[in-house]
């Protein structure tokens, strides 16, 4: 190219080449003849010069040493090379850039230019890139020019006010006055400029609402004008006479008719006029129907016309544009909870949104049709959920659980329908629910005793059917470890009975624990329900055993745990009949108790109960340095893990758990309990006995026994030891014998404690008697090798 290249001729040489590495060439060679453009001083081409470069900075290539050539271009007195030198400005400089203070001086001179056009490219540009400190300074010429006569102006100087005052808001007052003139003028780029001004400063300066609250007459009434205009070709867009402007005016009114009777009541009229007026079909209509649907929900409106606006907003539902449809479900979002039984006319509409393409329509069809879910319509809308949650994208299938676990919850009209529910969720996708979900199904269960035949029946068969569901596994583990013998029976009237046998349910539980997909939770599930039967079955006792032998070595050590603890069951405890209380039904959940939200996530606390009999706790820790007998207090109810909870030098034997009258043991809380037993006969004692003693090891067995002619019930044994032995290691030794037909609770500890500190041990005893409640405690300050009996006081 030659050195004097025009700016067409140098676009097409760009666009004509072939490779990158030619493109940057030409651009090269051009740069370097726009720099010695620029040396040569004022010879006429630099406005030339300058347009070309701006052309390489749109390409993306450097353009930095052209921005004092703009300083120069603007303070030249030809309307040509300031046009060239405030469109470099607006493009090279920004408010960071040193160079753009060098150009205040040449725009405040030009604001008063005789020329309109010059005025008009000085306020453009600080519209555009104008600092805070130009704001400041600049800030009185703009409120001056606001008042000018040309509309052409006070049009380019409304909105370069709206650009000073989002810079310095503490501004705004010195353009209040000024704006509420501008709503009387004819032109329509001075109106959109006025109410973009006014919108401005309400937002910024709440205090001026008060003040633009007299103008809603005003705005109603050029509102007005432009819904029953007639056509005018200037502003016409698609049979709506200036969208912009009508959409402009209706953010306003929202505005100022929030929380506000008297604006709202003014506005009323004229938003019903917008919405029954207006066509639809067109993006220009949609665009103001949606504003003034906004509109509506957002003042203090009538409930007529509200219901006008659901009724617009499903309208949008039907539409084919995609963007309607989102946009309209959005808003319906938003008014569910107030205008519910409006919403709820559409509701057919808002489900045929589940089967569209588009995974953010899907996602908000799902919110919403989530949040109309109702005991009226709770089965019909679960029948379309439970379909969609077949079909749906993987990434919404969580959501989708959820929602119908919460919604069947709330509004489930029976337990078996709920149960039938949350089954057929984790059958489709039970890879995606919550953690929680198991737990509380379980305690579902439970609760519904008449329906543990179906349960037990329906889940067999789903694990039979597939074992890669980990949450439908591990319900079905447990509900066939707790209710085996009701699957063994057969005998089910709610479900088709089938025949099943003892091989046919170890066979099934078996194939979890080989199967490679079960997880290690899912595994322990498996092996406690194989443990569970051991007392539910009569012929296969010795393959349960031979099972759970298998695992004692199992490189997974809670998986290791369960069975060496099972393995002693068999060996060491199974000729006192401890397996069998141990492995006894679960008793029914309380449905609030920690590790059971149910899906409630409403943090509601309920109050306790007075009028029934609180159980003991042995979760209260004895001080021995405080006070002796202090009353048992109730605490929450037992959780699923043990917790350790500390006083002064104390720590708690049994680990913070409370035993409920009548509630059986379980390993499935993987720990042992022990406390509520009835001990007969004659009268009671309690023998401390030192088996064995060292240096730093003391084992001490608690015998409790009872040889009164009462029984005594609801039997607590509590033991604590100082601080210091914080440490020690507690055994379960035998938990009851039998002898001569008498009951005693026996408790061996094994206490760890440094040299040189005496050993005290501190011991409280609650029990029952005839329903009044009693408790002792004894103190042990030494321990001699020979065995102790402390005695307390009978009844």
């Amino acid at each position: 190219m030659t050195p004097s290249v025009r700016l067409q001729e140098m676009i097409r040489v760009i666009r004509s080449a072939r490779t990158q590495g030619e493109e940057r060439g030409i651009i090269q060679r051009e740069c370097a003849d726009i720099r010695s453009q620029f040396r040569q001083g004022d010879n006429g081409e630099r406005s030339h010069s300058l347009a070309k470069l701006l052309y390489v900075h749109m390409l993306g290539y450097p353009a930095h040493f052209g921005q004092m050539e703009c300083v120069r271009l603007i303070a030249s007195p030809r309307y040509s090379e300031k046009r060239i030198g405030y469109l470099g400005a607006m493009m090279l400089l920004d408010e960071k850039q040193d160079a753009s203070l060098l150009i205040t001086n040449s725009i405040k001179n030009d604001l008063s230019h005789s020329s309109q056009y010059v005025q008009s490219l000085a306020l453009c540009t600080l519209a555009c890139m104008g600092s805070a400190e130009m704001c400041r300074d600049l800030a009185p010429e703009i409120e001056r020019l606001l008042r000018a006569s040309h509309s052409y102006i006070k049009k380019k100087a409304t909105l370069c006010a709206v650009h000073i005052i989002r810079k310095v808001p503490e501004l705004a007052e010195l353009f209040t006055p000024s704006a509420r003139t501008l709503l009387s003028e004819k032109n329509h780029g001075v109106l959109h400029g006025a109410v973009v001004l006014i919108t401005e400063l309400c937002e910024r300066n709440p205090d001026t609402l008060v003040q633009f609250r007299k103008a809603v007459p005003e705005l109603v009434q050029i509102m007005k004008g432009l819904v029953t205009s007639s056509y005018s070709p200037e502003h016409n867009v698609a049979g709506i006479s200036d969208p912009f402007l009508q959409v402009r005016i209706l953010r306003l009114l929202r505005i100022l008719g929030h929380n506000n009777d008297t604006a709202s009541d003014a506005m009323n009229d004229l938003l019903a006029q917008v919405a029954t007026n207006t066509d639809s079909s067109k993006t220009a209509g949609s665009a103001v129907l949606y504003e003034t649907v906004l509109t509506i929900m957002d003042i203090n409106s009538e409930s007529g016309l509200r219901v006008l606006a659901v009724n617009i907003l499903g309208r949008f539902l039907l539409n084919n544009d995609r963007n309607i449809r989102y946009i309209s479900m959005t808003s319906l979002q938003k008014i569910v909870q107030t205008d519910h039984n409006a919403v709820q006319r559409h509701r057919g509409t808002i489900v045929d949104c589940l089967k569209d393409q588009d995974t953010s329509v899907k996602r908000r069809a799902l919110e919403l049709s989530l949040a109309l879910v109702s005991a009226v319509n709770i089965r019909s809308m679960m029948k379309e959920l439970l379909i969609f949650l077949s079909v749906c994208p993987p990434e919404l299938r969580s959501q989708t659980a959820s929602g119908i676990f919460n919604a069947a919850e709330r509004y489930s009209p029976s337990k078996r329908w709920h149960i039938d529910t949350i089954l057929h969720v984790l059958t489709t996708a039970g890879g995606d629910v919550r953690d929680e979900t198991v737990p509380n199904l379980i305690q579902l269960i439970t609760t519904a005793s008449e329906l543990h035949c179906y349960t037990v029946h329906k889940l067999y068969r789903a694990l039979i059917k597939d074992i890669a569901q980990q949450s439908l596994v591990q319900v079905a583990c447990w509900c066939i470890g707790e209710y085996g013998d009701l699957l063994l029976k057969g005998e089910c009237e709610e479900i088709e009975p089938v025949q099943v046998t003892e091989d046919d349910i170890l066979d099934a539980l078996e194939t979890v624990l080989q199967s490679h997909m079960s997880s290690p939770a899912t595994r322990g599930f498996a092996l406690t329900a194989t443990m569970k039967l051991s007392t539910r079955i009569t012929d296969n006792v010795d393959r349960i055993r031979s099972i759970v032998s298998i695992y004692g070595s199992c490189i997974d050590l809670e998986l290791q745990q369960r069975a060496v603890e099972y393995n002693a069951l068999f060996k060491k405890y199974d000729h006192m009949r401890y397996r069998s209380a141990v492995l006894e039904r679960m008793p029914v959940m309380d449905k609030n108790s920690p590790g059971h939200t149910n899906g409630d996530t409403s943090g509601e606390i309920k109050e306790p109960d007075t009028s029934k009999p609180k159980p003991v706790e042995v979760c209260d820790l004895l001080d021995l340095l405080g006070g002796t007998d202090t009353p048992l207090q109730p605490s929450p109810a037992p959780t699923s893990t043990p917790t350790t909870t500390s006083s002064a030098d104390l720590l708690d034997l049994l680990g913070g758990l409370e035993i409920k009258p009548g509630e059986k043991f379980s390993l499935y809380r993987k720990i042992y309990m022990f406390g509520i037993i009835t001990i007969k006969k004659k009268k009671k004692h309690l023998k401390i006995q030192c088996d064995k003693q060292t240096e730093t090891e003391v084992t001490v067995t608690l015998i409790a026994s009872n040889s009164t002619q009462n029984d005594i019930t609801n039997f607590t044994l509590q033991a604590a030891v100082p601080k210091v032995c914080t440490h020690s290691v507690f055994k379960l030794g035998s938990v009851f014998a039998h002898t001569n037909s008498r009951y005693s609770f026996h408790l061996t500890i094994l206490l760890y404690h440094p040299l040189q500190v005496s050993l005290k041990m501190r011991i409280r005893v609650a029990y029952s008697n005839q329903g009044a409640m009693h408790q002792d405690t004894v103190q042990i300050d030494s321990f001699p090798s020979a065995a102790c009996q402390p005695s307390f006081s009978p009844l």
